[in-house]
Order: C-alpha cells, then structure tokens, then sequence
C-alpha cells in the first residue's frame, strides 16, 4: 500500500472537479505553504510538495484517468512527480512558474532570496523535452528496449556552453548588472521581469563563438535506448533523467519525457490488463463438447468447451492477460467462442446436415422449425 494520501483530499477538491476547481484549489494551498512564506519550515516545504504533487497528476488529464483507475501505484513509470520523480522546491517553482507568477507578482516562480532582495538563483535547468513512440502491441505487453533518435540541443564544445569566442569571456551585462532581471514602475507597482537584454543570464557576449554564433549551444541528434516495462500502454510516459535540453553551464539538463502511442492488434483486443479475443470453433465440437488450444499473449492456453456450448459464449482464464506495469497482478483473458459455418459444402456433407436438420424436425427450406416452432407452438396451446 503507498503512503500517499489521496490527491483530490490533498487539494481539498471533489473527484469530478474541473481544470478551474483544481487550479483555484492549488493556489489557494500554494499560497499558504509556499517557501518564501514559510522560510526555514520544513513541514511547510513538505505540504508543498504535497500539494504541487496532486496538482501536477489531476491537472494532467491522461494520468488523472489512471490514478482514478489504479490510484498511485498505476502512475508508476509515467515520469513526474506522480509517477515517482521525486522533484526539489525549485523544480516546482520552475514548473508552475505562471502559477506562482500570479501570486507573488513576478515571472518564472523564482523565490526571494535573504532580505527581501531579487537576483538570480545560479544556473538555470533546461527545459523538458517530449518524444512520441509508437509501440507494436505485443512489445507493449512483453516490454523490452527501443532504440531512438532524439532532436535535441547540446552545449557547444568549442566554448563550453558560454556562447563566447575561445579566449574570451562572457561580461556582466550593463543593463541588469549581473542580476538577470529589471525592474518596471507602473504607476505605483514596481514589476520584476527577466532582463530584455541578456535574457536573464546575467551577462553579455561581446565576441560571440563561430560555432555556436553565441548562443552557447548546437543542433544534435541523439541516439538513446529507451527500456520499455511489461504492460505500458498508449498515454504512459518514461522519464528518462536529464535527457533534455541543457540548462545554462553548470546548470542541470531538463529531462526527456517518451509518451507511448500503443498500435491496435489484428486480433486481440485490449482493456486495461485484459484481454478480449473471439476465436471460430466447429459445430459439432460446440455441440459434444471439446478441449480448444487458444492463443494468448503470453502463448498458448487450454480451455474446455462443455457440450451444448452455445455461440457466442465467453470463457475466460484467469491471469492470461497483462501484467501490471508496476509488476503487481495481471489481468484475465476473455476468450469468446463462435460457431464457425463452413462457405462451401461437398455433396456428403450437405447430405449428413439435412438429415440432422430432419433430425431435429427443422424445414430448412421453408425458414421455419426450431425457435419459431416453439414459439408458435406456444400461442396456440
């Protein structure tokens, strides 16, 4: 059982809340308990995360679809902070930095810093990346490693991410002074925002690198193996750490986020953990009863056919279907039996039939015999 409490308790909000329920609720909470409030309080810090937490999975609505179905054990591998990425104070602050722009009257979620003054925290994190893979589904069920090529950027070599010509430096901006951000007077309200000149960093390049034209970093396209767990299905995400877009020189990468696109099966159809399939069987074996080896996704089964089967019928195995991403439990496998009618007869055949037919007191020519039979019958006794 996971220690978590439960999201829509954690932001105080119904189960059926909308995106505006939900976000009124966060920033209510994010209000209360954000850091610059609550300095040096670790539960505070720890009731943030908390609720940053929540926000993060209902707001999003693929995963909120599977923590409704699985609750916190279905997020597992599905990357963010629901999913078990565990993230700092100032990775929210940089995530839901809109939010608390609101709140605190500047950009970006930046905390004040001792005495009330601005400045920049050091070097930034890059951005989240975001890659689509598209799984054949039977590697969705059995997992196993993908190979891909990811469109990205790298810092430049030549000036290590600095932007400036090899031999040269990078110097404070004039604009900011180094702190990355100015301040606006409008009427009465003073406005922080991110420095228009060196966009933040601190410093300005006045001999920019040729191979990066200055700014600090190149196109690349990186080859990276993706391991794909057993049961993922379409709208799971894989977080794969500091795979992203590089933060500034000694800053941390952001991360890569592989959403998975799962393609339908000719065959087999998908439920969650089970499996449906509809397999043709043989009249008289329907009619006598039979033992039927069926497929499944994890090889083949058997399973008992009892006499007088009707069409139609579902069996199912249990723990035949798909294992659970977080490797507990598996699903069943719906098998669905239906009488196969042969399209051509020889003379034999055909022959054997209308005795049965005969048999049974069925007028196959007429279209009458059986359930009409008996229902007639009925209406006039």
């Amino acid at each position: 059982m996971s220690g978590k409490r439960d999201y829509y308790e954690v932001l105080s909000v119904e189960k059926g809340a909308d995106a505006s329920a939900l976000k009124k609720a966060f920033r209510k909470l994010a209000m209360k308990y954000h850091p610059d409030r609550n300095p040096d309080d670790a539960e505070a810090e720890a009731k943030f995360k908390e609720v940053a937490e929540a926000y993060e999975v209902l707001s999003d609505e693929q995963k909120r679809q599977v923590y409704d179905r699985f609750g916190h054990q279905g997020l597992s591998g599905m990357g963010g902070m629901g999913g078990g990425g565990a993230q700092n104070v100032d990775d929210i602050l940089s995530q839901f930095g809109d939010i608390f722009g609101d709140l605190f009257g500047f950009g970006g979620g930046g905390r004040r810093r001792g005495g009330g003054g601005g400045g920049r925290r050091g070097p930034r994190r890059g951005p989240d990346l975001e890659f689509g893979l598209r799984l054949d589904f039977m590697e969705a069920i059995v997992g196993g490693q993908k190979d891909i090529t990811v469109p990205k950027h790298t810092l430049c070599e030549p000036c290590s991410g600095s932007g400036a010509a090899p031999g040269s430096e990078p110097v404070t901006c004039k604009t900011c002074g180094g702190v990355g951000e100015v301040f606006q007077q409008q009427m009465f309200l003073r406005i922080r925002t991110t420095c228009p000149h060196c966009r933040g960093r601190g410093k300005s390049i006045e001999n920019p690198c040729g191979d990066c034209s200055g700014r600090g970093r190149v196109r690349v396209e990186e080859k990276l193996t993706v391991t794909i767990p057993p049961g993922v299905d379409s709208g799971m995400q894989l977080r794969l750490t500091e795979k992203g877009e590089p933060g500034d020189p000694g800053g941390r990468s952001g991360d890569l986020y592989v959403t998975l696109q799962v393609k339908e099966h000719e065959f087999f159809k998908r439920d969650g953990l089970d499996i449906y399939c509809s397999v043709p069987v043989g009249y008289s074996r329907m009619c006598l009863g039979s033992d039927l080896t069926v497929p499944t996704v994890m090889g083949e089964a058997k399973m008992k056919i009892p006499k007088g089967t009707p069409s139609g019928k579902v069996f199912t195995l249990r723990n035949e279907g798909v294992v659970s991403v977080n490797g507990r439990g598996r699903g069943d496998h719906h098998v669905q039996v239906v009488v196969e009618v042969p399209k051509s007869l020889s003379e034999e055949e055909e022959e054997l039939i209308r005795k049965l037919a005969d048999l049974q007191q069925e007028n196959v020519d007429s279209g009458k015999g059986g359930f009409f039979k008996d229902l007639f019958g009925r209406s006039k006794s």
